[in-house]
């Protein structure tokens, strides 16, 4: 027998005797001869006298000499309390039917205040435990390898725990408990699974099969690299204020990528890549090294970027061990970046200056000088002269009925705008021929077809133009739906594309408008990341509309829908 001291007082006539026999059936001889002096309790499980021994007091425990050695670890239990109850990780005993049959106080803090664990199976004692990973309980793998687990689980308010389980086996090889220690990791966790996500959203940066790259033009993957970004930004690490920049090797010139949420003079801005005297861009381009602003107010490098920006975070984008440019956040709360703001930054700057070489938006156009200039000449005039054509349109549409004069010289600027148009096409291709691309029944469809284009932003009208054009289309553009309606009083067109946020209609507006002067042209209706709040969309399908295009599009994408809208059958919204 083996004498443990008392635990508080006494209450009963007898002293109480704890008997462990782990034998199927107990001696009953002995238990009776027992019974005679002792109030006698009676268990087969280790974790379960441990138990008792922790809640009730015992004058001594009755063990047969077979087992000593798993009581004495019971003892040893009991004696070194205290120095389990000092340690800063949670410690569980765990008995072999994973219920709890002792815990300190550290592991305490992870349960339910107040809620009983003793007895409790260990999973159901943290809230809303969930194993994480594809390795499973390390109960289970514990106790299937007979060796140390470990396994991660995350618990409410998005903590996660490190769970390192031990299993403890008696002289016989037959499992006494299991010893669970766990320790908090949330911090680094959640710092990992940012890694991650950022790593995971670089690679989205230029995700494109060699056949999508090859059919891009540059402005196309540029805008597309764009939208990745600003999505990733703002999901990623919640900003809305970033600006990209390229360096001009030659010049030293920081050339504006992407701008958003910045103020129109820090957008245009000239910068150089030099230590003073150029913000704190300038000095990052120049230096390779990043650099946080924790208060911009107070910081003497930091120019304006965001109109109420506070603090700001700029990091180089290197390709290589060259610093091609910068990426710059900023952030109208300050202190707002940290040095793991930082790291992750500086991370996902790799990733952009990877995708900015893949997607070959660092090199000229493969093509030829003359096709080059004949295209740049195309683009550079194709915007002023649809602002001659809507100007015109416009005003000849109030004239009409009121002066044969004005009305006359009117349709001659029409017709000669739209003339020159045709002219720089026509010697363009005596120059240089029209770089081939591969044909698409949009394309046979679009030969010499007018389309009229309506966005308010220009760089949607030129991108339009330069598809399009490519294509063989005939086309213009509008800035609104007033001078959109103008024109198509006026004109006929194969197919007409409306923004459903213009500046003086929605997107069923301008739609119905359309549809009221011309019902057997198709309309295509564009929108910027799915966004609808008037639900002009859904007003239009009731109407007949068809076709949905969504910006920023690409090449592939604008055929299909100018094709679906061409397509033969049924009447096209």
């Amino acid at each position: 027998m083996v004498a443990l001291p008392a635990k508080g007082s006494e209450v009963a006539d007898k002293p109480r005797l704890l008997v462990i026999d782990r034998d199927a059936s107990p001696d009953d001889a002995t238990v009776a001869a027992l019974g005679d002096a002792f109030e006698v309790v009676t268990t087969q499980s280790i974790s379960k006298a441990l138990s008792l021994l922790r809640g009730s007091a015992f004058a001594g425990v009755y063990v047969d000499a077979s087992h000593l050695s798993a009581v004495r670890w019971v003892g040893m239990i009991l004696q070194a309390e205290e120095i389990l109850d000092a340690i800063s990780d949670g410690v569980a005993v765990v008995g072999p039917d994973l219920q709890i049959t002792w815990a300190n106080p550290e592991f305490l803090l992870l349960t339910e205040p107040g809620a009983e664990v003793i007895g409790v199976p260990f999973m159901q004692a943290i809230p809303e435990a969930d194993v994480q990973g594809n390795e499973g309980s390390p109960f289970a793998a514990a106790v299937s390898t007979r060796q140390s687990a470990t396994g991660v689980v995350k618990m409410r308010g998005g903590r996660y725990l490190r769970i390192t389980v031990t299993p403890v086996f008696d002289a016989s090889g037959t499992l006494s408990h299991l010893i669970a220690l766990t320790r908090e990791i949330t911090d680094e966790t959640q710092q990992q699974l940012k890694v991650d996500a950022i790593a995971r959203a670089g690679d989205e940066l230029a995700d494109l099969t060699p056949e999508e790259l090859a059919e891009m033009r540059a402005d196309e993957r540029t805008d597309l690299l764009k939208y990745n970004i600003t999505r990733h930004m703002k999901d990623l690490m919640g900003l809305d204020y970033l600006e990209i920049r390229l360096l001009d090797k030659k010049t030293g010139e920081l050339h504006p990528l992407l701008s958003e949420g910045m103020s129109p003079t820090a957008a245009n801005r000239e910068l150089l890549a030099r230590k003073e005297g150029h913000g704190v861009t300038g000095m990052v381009a120049a230096t390779g090294q990043s650099y946080v602003c924790p208060d911009t107010t107070k910081d003497p490098i930091y120019i304006e970027g965001a109109a109420d920006a506070r603090s700001s975070l700029t990091v180089p984008l290197i390709y290589h061990g060259t610093v091609i440019g910068t990426l710059n956040v900023e952030s109208p709360q300050p202190n707002n970046f940290d040095d793991r703001d930082r790291q992750f930054l500086e991370i996902y700057a790799r990733n952009i200056a990877g995708a900015l070489n893949t997607l070959e938006l660092l090199q000229a156009e493969k093509q030829s000088a003359a096709t080059a200039s004949v295209q740049a000449i195309s683009l550079e005039v194709a915007l002023p002269l649809d602002d001659i054509i809507t100007d015109a349109t416009t005003v000849l549409d109030r004239y009409a009925g009121h002066d044969d004069d004005i009305v006359a010289r009117l349709r001659h600027l029409l017709y000669r705008a739209r003339e020159i148009r045709g002219l720089i096409y026509k010697v363009g291709s005596t120059i240089a021929p029209p770089v081939a691309r591969k044909a698409t029944g949009a394309a046979a469809r679009l030969e010499g077809r007018r389309i009229l284009v309506v966005d308010a932003d220009e760089g949607i009208r030129r991108s339009a133009h330069h598809l399009l054009g490519e294509e063989g289309a005939d086309v213009e553009t509008a800035r609104d739906g007033r001078e959109a309606i103008a024109m198509t009083k006026l004109a006929s067109y194969a197919v007409i594309l409306a923004d459903i946020r213009l500046p003086d209609m929605d997107g069923y507006e301008i739609y119905h408008r359309l549809r009221e002067i011309h019902p057997e042209t198709p309309v295509i209706l564009m929108t910027g990341f799915g966004y609808d709040p008037t639900h002009s969309i859904v007003k239009a399908r009731q109407e007949g509309l068809q076709t949905i295009l969504y910006k920023p599009f690409r090449a592939n994408r604008l055929m299909d829908a100018v094709e679906q809208a061409l397509r033969p059958g049924p009447q096209q919204g």
